[in-house]
């Protein structure tokens, strides 16, 4: 990978398909059971698979048509082939998903069709590089760096957030990060009319 490439999109890193990412699967909990899930940037669809495996139909975006290939024949796997950051959103202004995932991808001005795709009560799984990445490796470029409490910003007033994080990690490899996990609530929740109880996001995993 070039310093010049966006991490998510297409490259050789998309011929691994590697572990899911310790934060997708930390909320993967609070999903909606059997709600369908957006990978955006996918890859190979290492998160994909995951939700797959979890019984979630999931539909991946990628530019990289080889490695969206090999999702090939998956079952409830939809493969979408678009360039996002040239093109227009290949997907139905109205479709709505239970889960948005993205992961080592940021194209800023992207957020508003993310925060769009989620349905009420849809969760948003948010994971890539954050300013100081430029002191320990790729990527450098501040188009790919998020800025200090960037997430945070994107998600305020729209989302209510679950749990953030801005910092550095040692492994896999020095990097440093920032993540949020964030849900659109539902606007008078069944659980808030019939019960009196507001939405409970588990927060043990």
């Amino acid at each position: 990978m070039t310093d010049g490439q966006n991490p998510g999109v297409s490259g050789a890193g998309h011929a691994v398909i590697g572990e899911p990412s310790r934060w997708v699967k930390r909320w993967a909990h609070l999903v909606e059971t059997g709600g369908a899930v957006l990978d955006v940037a996918s890859g190979a669809g290492r998160h994909a698979r995951f939700f797959a495996s979890r019984g979630h139909p999931v539909t991946a975006i990628d530019r990289d048509t080889a490695a969206l290939e090999s999702m090939n024949g998956m079952a409830s796997i939809t493969t979408v082939a678009a360039d996002i950051e040239n093109g227009p959103w290949p997907l139905p202004a109205d479709a709505q998903f239970a889960a948005v995932v993205v992961t080592n991808y940021l194209h800023r001005p992207l957020f508003p069709q993310l925060l769009g795709a989620l349905a009420p009560g849809g969760v948003l799984i948010y994971e890539t590089f954050a300013k100081g990445n430029e002191t320990v490796g790729k990527p450098s470029n501040p188009a790919f760096l998020l800025a200090p409490g960037e997430l945070l910003d994107a998600a305020s007033g729209l989302l209510r957030v679950v749990a953030f994080q801005d910092g550095f990690l040692a492994e896999p490899r020095p990097a440093y990060v920032q993540r949020i996990c964030a849900v659109r609530e539902p606007d008078g929740s069944v659980e808030t009319k019939d019960t009196g109880v507001p939405p409970r996001y588990d927060l043990t995993g």
